[in-house]
């Protein structure tokens, strides 16, 4: 009979301690498993029925319980305890067929070096030392950074520090630009070591004080990038929890101190590499620390003081199991009961954190995936892309969907079931009806045609006919330029120009010129030539307009007796006869235009209104570089791109010019409009539209 079983023994090792009470008041307990350093967390029952296993039977233990408290258990509970320390590994083995057990699972806890390395590349542990005697040895000294007197004194000198800060804010502020160099790396490189030596330090003292054992501090990998890491599991067996919450906040707080003190260092210190680097550590340094360790949503600081916070210890693991509950019953209206009892308002916020969690780590693996495929050489980055993918992102996905597919005798036809059938449908609808006919791009309107006028090369302003012009004409002058140096090329070609043409006149009459042959007539020739062009050189110093048009910009500089530089910028003539657009398209756009299209330019200053274009021509060339400084991202415009070493704008991807002429109304702004235009173009389906897309990526990257 079952209450006769007899009930295993415990192994003697473990250790049972109290733990902070339950949100509801109900005790706790924490049960240790030494060699493992495991902690469990313990309800009332549970320990009530843990404390009695040496009774040796379930009726026993049964009986005891209800006898002896307030609780009724059942065999169900007991048999329960049995599975839980069963599958722990929590009893004591004394048989051959135990002892294989173990083994067996031993060996199923190390798989494979080809298995252990693909699950494990992402984070490597290494201890690097036991700093147990140290923090003995040097937890006295630290005991005053937990007193009273120690807080006056941060709050005081928090306080004089911000102050004296903020007489001296727009150096500080300076300060940002100021260590972009290698030194600047190099500070940065040291720096930042430093600050998280400290945070990992504010854990092991804190943890230690409150009388835990630390037994390993060292670095972890993650993603190939060195991390500090401090062994606190111990922390799980306080019974406060305000101990627990002051060891998951001690690393953060560590650093903000670190970053007051080195607030001080800057105050005080001369320029030079001393203060850059105390200037990292009082700005840059707490901030990534903050940025990184107080997330919630990862396995960091702030999760574990959010769990203490809320007392909601494994916090993710509850909150998914709420998660995908809601999800089912929303899809399919199961009536199945949460996964464990909750009132309304910790149900919304176990689904919210639930939510925000899988979000969070999409975004997260999915950074990893495109981090760890730049890290490696290219065969090795596409199967590591495939494997952050496939486990982190598709896997949990896949067995969500297989735990569907065995609920199927559960599900009932509902109207659940029928909104999410409807939805599926509107979504599959959306993503293969062909339904999207137009696409927008960055754009510029502006007179149909533009001109620069630049000085042809260094020469003075002797007179400027468009000082008082709005209006110009094709051919007329609009500034008159000098150059003393041309003048004297001119009149030293014309000199010795003069000289050969009198020599070749006189050839015939004297032998010693008669002897130079044809010498004569070719140096004639060169110079009439260079002559000839020195004219026409000085003829460009008299600038006149190239078309029809008005001066829309006007060189303020410009004035009588001015010298002025070769290109430099003297107008800007527009023909506002009529106007057009240039868009700036992408690749996969280009083959969906197609000339006489409608659009629409809309400018971001709609004061000037909307105007309706057509396409006029489509450039098959991507563009070198932009020639808009403000429509680059470097200047905060759309089009992703990047300043080159000649200070050349060029697009980080592929872009085309699209020309759209006919605009209504064909009213010319006198500035050029940045804006977007929304063109009509071939109607695709999104869901081949991405197929496309991600095809062409692949291309592109598989090529080696």
């Amino acid at each position: 009979m079952v209450e006769a079983r007899p009930l295993p023994p415990l192994r003697q090792e473990l250790g049972l301690s109290p733990a902070p009470p339950a949100k509801n008041g109900t005790p706790a307990w924490t049960l240790h498993d030494p060699p493992s350093n495991k902690f469990f967390l313990l309800e009332w029952p549970a320990f009530e029925i843990l404390s009695r296993w040496g009774i040796g039977t379930v009726q026993g233990v049964i009986d005891a319980v209800n006898q002896e408290t307030t609780l009724t258990v059942t065999e169900h509970d007991v048999l329960g305890m049995i599975t839980f320390l069963d599958q722990n590994f929590l009893f004591q083995t004394t048989t051959a067929a135990g002892n294989q057990r173990l083994v067996s699972a031993q060996k199923a806890s190390r798989p494979g070096w080809a298995m252990w390395l693909l699950k494990n590349y992402l984070f490597i542990r290494v201890p690097v030392v036991r700093p147990e005697s140290f923090l003995k040895k040097a937890g006295p000294t630290a005991e005053f950074f937990f007193s009273r007197p120690f807080f006056a004194m941060v709050a005081v000198a928090t306080l004089a520090g911000f102050y004296l800060l903020s007489r001296q804010w727009d150096i500080f502020l300076h300060s940002f630009t100021a260590y972009h160099s290698l030194e600047g790396i190099l500070i940065v490189g040291c720096a930042i070591p430093l600050a998280k030596i400290v945070h990992e330090l504010g854990h092991a003292f804190t943890a230690h004080r409150y009388g835990c054992r630390i037994p390993t501090m060292g670095f972890a990998l993650v993603v190939m990038t060195p991390m500090l890491y401090t062994d606190t599991n111990e922390a799980w067996k306080l019974t406060s929890r305000t101990q627990r919450l002051a060891i998951g906040i001690a690393g953060m707080a560590a650093e903000l101190l670190l970053a007051l003190a080195a607030l001080w260092a800057w105050l005080l210190m001369a320029d030079g590499p001393l203060r850059g680097a105390a200037f990292i550590l009082a700005t840059t340094t707490w901030i990534m620390t903050i940025a990184l360790n107080a997330s919630p949503f990862m396995r960091f600081d702030g999760y574990f003081i959010l769990s203490d916070f809320l007392r909601l210890p494994n916090l993710h693991n509850r909150s998914f199991a709420f998660g995908r509950w809601w999800l089912r019953e929303w899809l399919f209206g199961l009536g199945a009961p949460p996964p464990e009892p909750a009132s309304s308002r910790r149900t919304v916020f176990l689904i919210l954190f639930a939510f925000l969690v899988w979000v969070y780590r999409l975004v997260v693996f999915f950074g990893i995936a495109v981090m760890v495929y730049r890290y490696f050489f290219k065969a090795l980055g596409i199967f590591l892309f495939a494997v952050e993918i496939g486990w982190f992102i598709v896997h949990p996905v896949y067995k969500e969907v297989i735990a569907w597919t065995k609920m199927k005798d559960k599900i009932r036809l509902n109207k659940k079931v029928i909104r999410g059938v409807l939805l599926f449908l509107a979504l599959i609808f959306v993503l293969v009806v062909p339904w999207n006919g137009h696409f927008s791009a960055p754009a510029t309107l502006s007179a149909i045609r533009e001109q620069q006028v630049n000085v042809p090369f260094s020469a003075m302003i002797t007179g400027e006919s468009a000082a008082d012009m709005k209006k110009v004409r094709s051919g007329e002058t609009i500034l008159q330029l000098h150059s003393p140096d041309m003048d004297q090329q001119i009149s030293q070609v014309t000199t010795s120009t003069g000289v050969s043409q009198w020599q070749a006149d006189q050839q015939t009459f004297d032998e010693k010129l008669l002897s130079q042959g044809n010498i004569l007539n070719r140096r004639l020739d060169a110079g009439t030539t260079e002559l000839s062009g020195l004219k026409d050189v000085k003829g460009r110093l008299t600038l006149r307009a190239p078309f029809d048009g008005i001066i829309v910009a006007r060189n303020d500089e410009l004035a009588s007796g001015v010298w002025l530089p070769r290109k430099e910028p003297l107008y800007v003539i527009a023909d506002t006869g009529s106007n057009r657009v240039d868009a700036y398209v992408s690749e996969r756009e280009l083959e969906r235009i197609r000339v006489g299209a409608p659009a629409l330019f809309v400018p971001d200053a709609l004061d000037f209104g909307v105007y309706k274009c057509r396409v006029a021509e489509i450039d098959r060339v991507n563009i070198a570089t932009i020639d808009e400084p403000f429509l680059a991202s470097t200047f905060g415009g759309p089009i992703a791109a990047r300043n080159d070493p000649q200070g050349a704008i060029i697009p980080d991807l592929p872009v085309f010019r699209v020309r759209m002429d006919g605009c209504s109304p064909s009213a010319v702004p006198l500035v050029k409009l940045k804006g977007v235009v929304h063109v009509k173009a071939e109607v695709r389906s999104s869901l081949i539209e991405m197929l496309r897309n991600g095809y062409a990526v692949v291309i592109r990257e598989i090529g080696f």
